[in-house]
């Protein structure tokens, strides 16, 4: 049984971060059920949000977070990100992190919806996710124990303790692996819907494993849906990065209509939840939507990866105009955790889109995803790096595995299915009727005794275990969204319209909180 100090699951930002700081005075394994390069963190185009330049200040950026997350944050986490982050962006500058830059060696600082002002470094143009997780990646890969194509059925719980996890290779073979502490790194699960920003294996895979074990979760009815993904032959193709309309980009219909004139006070850079309702709204109506970027002068050198990604679609540039549609993109809510990531279940811990810190309240402020990887990693790494006493891990027993004793037993939808049922119910836009059909639907498969439960994971394949998982997502957004009886940020319910919200005042608010609580496996309420 393999054994270490510290096991993170995933291999994005977060979890290099983590790994960084930890392994200076631990032992270390990344596990992840793809290549290591395979993470959302390595598809972010728009950069890092941060201040940096001295024309800018902590507050301004606080505010932002707090007015584009609809008052639902938790100052004292926005207090944090943004403070901290500072710091560690002019580290990384130190350590030689390749932030793009102007001909006299200045910071180029670009904007993005909802900031006052140009705080967003990025690299690489458009490329900022790609080079930064690379750059970690090389700090990284020769201090730690990296495991590829294990895909994490279970966390091991004994005692009330997370004490390791049980995984599956690529040839069917099952490991056990023990540690003193478990770090969720997995992200969030955005590939529960048909178009999304999101790696195709981003489901949930850590929420749900959580939730099994018994962790506190929250805020999941809260999903920003992207307004850019560039959307051609019925399908989309890629992230068009917030920074294109920073830049001077604007929303079009067909005929050329301005769609966010009069909409909100920052038209084409309105909070991303308000641009996604506005072109979702104008194609519901059989209306197409496009991005105009004629006026962009060096489009293909400052947006290399989004020119890319157009041109492998057949999308021709020079006419300026890019088919757009919103897509899933970014989960606000996860498991709940304080500051260093510790979550109600001892020894489990959660960074990065997995966590829900409060940090981005009900819609996330552009560019601060990255941000928060790399701030609550490095929060959580000093917390482990200062214990004096850590306990051993308890031993193995034996696993309590209840459910699903062979595979005959699991009646199982596609993932197609799933996915078209979380788009069509659970999307954009939502109601009860809608979220109460999307919940029936799921609970033909899978009743909720099954979803709190342990999975005999010797007996189901890793194809199995991927649809139960979206499954238990699925169940639980839609669960979160029943529970919501209003419209704010990335949750709309459109039987409780946006304009009769009492939470509009310019105060922090977050009474309507909902955290589903478990109890020996049932679910008892929220508080």
């Amino acid at each position: 049984m393999p054994f270490s100090d510290v096991l993170i699951i995933g291999s994005g930002i977060a979890a290099l971060s983590a790994a960084e700081r930890l392994s200076l005075d631990k032992n270390v394994i990344i596990i992840t059920k793809s290549n290591i390069e395979a993470s959302n963190s390595m598809l972010a185009q728009g950069g890092v949000a941060a201040v940096v330049d001295k024309s800018d200040c902590v507050n301004d950026h606080v505010s932002d977070t707090i007015t584009a997350g609809c008052f639902h944050n938790n100052q004292e986490a926005v207090k944090l990100l943004v403070q901290h982050g500072s710091e560690h962006m002019k580290n990384l500058i130190k350590l030689g992190m390749p932030f793009d830059r102007d001909r006299t060696g200045r910071l180029e600082l670009g904007q993005e919806g909802a900031h006052n002002r140009r705080r967003i470094l990025h690299a690489g143009g458009d490329a900022t996710g790609k080079e930064l997780t690379t750059f970690m990646l090389n700090r990284v890969k020769e201090k730690v124990s990296i495991v590829e194509n294990e895909m994490v059925l279970d966390l091991q719980i004994e005692n009330g303790k997370c004490v390791g996890l049980i995984t599956a290779t690529q040839s069917g073979e099952r490991k056990i692996y023990s540690a003193r502490h478990v770090i969720l790194a997995s992200g969030g699960c955005g590939s529960l819907f048909q178009v999304s920003s999101n790696n195709p294996g981003i489901i949930g895979d850590g929420i749900a494993m959580a939730y099994r074990a018994g962790a506190e979760l929250t805020d999941l009815e809260f999903m920003q849906f992207h307004p850019t993904m560039l959307f051609a032959g019925g399908m989309g193709h890629g992230l068009i990065s917030e920074a294109v309309r920073g830049e001077g980009a604007f929303l079009v219909t067909e005929n050329g209509r301005r769609i966010m004139k009069g909409v909100h006070d920052l038209e084409d850079l309105a909070p991303r939840d308000v641009v996604a309702r506005a072109i979702q709204k104008e194609r519901s109506k059989g209306e197409e939507v496009y991005l105009n970027i004629g006026n962009i002068s060096n489009f293909a050198k400052r947006f290399p990866t989004i020119t890319s990604i157009c041109e492998n679609a057949g999308i021709d540039l020079s006419e300026g105009l890019l088919p757009v549609a919103p897509g899933a993109h970014f989960l606000m809510g996860g498991v709940k955790t304080n500051r260093y990531g510790q979550t109600t279940v001892p020894g489990l811990y959660a960074i990065g889109e997995v966590a829900c810190t409060g940090v981005h309240g009900a819609n996330r402020l552009a560019s601060n995803s990255l941000l928060e990887g790399i701030v609550f990693a490095n929060l959580l790494a000093d917390f482990i790096l200062a214990e004096k006493n850590c306990l051993q891990p308890v031993p193995v027993k034996g696993s309590k595995y209840l459910e699903y004793k062979s595979n005959r037993e699991l009646y199982l939808p596609t993932k197609a299915e799933i996915r078209k049922i979380m788009t069509t119910y659970v999307g954009i836009e939502r109601s009860y009727e809608g979220l109460m059909k999307a919940k029936k639907w799921i609970e033909q498969y899978v009743d909720k005794r099954t979803l709190y439960t342990k999975i005999q994971c010797e007996q189901v394949t890793t194809e199995q275990m991927t649809v139960v998982n979206m499954l238990t997502n699925g169940w639980l957004m839609i669960t979160s969204a029943l529970l919501r009886t209003e419209s704010r940020g990335g949750h709309y319910r459109n039987d409780y319209p946006m304009e009769d919200q009492a939470w509009q005042g310019k105060q922090i608010i977050r009474q309507k909180e909902e955290v589903l609580i478990l109890n020996q496996g049932n679910l008892v309420g929220v508080k």
